[in-house]
């Protein structure tokens, strides 16, 4: 029987917990993830922030992920509408 795979639940709790582990590019993707989520959490862009360093890597740019959470919200407004047109016919 083939076993399914869950991801884990993206929280700051796990990214600690990786962090603590050594773990650190799964923390930053998490952090990463999070940040896009709620561009505005001063502890997640910190972390972040740090951890961008310590790998070497550019941290990503808060105006990217508020664009992006934008766009999604607008994707899903476009989706709402045509559903709500489609509900109309």
């Amino acid at each position: 029987m083939a076993q399914s795979t869950m991801e884990p639940m993206k929280t700051k709790t796990l990214a600690e917990v990786y962090l603590k582990q050594g773990h650190l590019q799964e923390a930053y993707e998490i952090l990463k993830a999070l940040a896009e989520k709620d561009p505005r959490d001063l502890e997640i862009r910190e972390r972040l922030k740090e951890l961008s360093e310590k790998l070497g890597v550019a941290p990503p740019s808060i105006a990217q992920s508020v664009r992006l959470r934008e766009k999604r919200l607008q994707t899903l407004g476009t989706w709402l509408m045509n559903i709500q047109n489609r509900r109309k016919k």
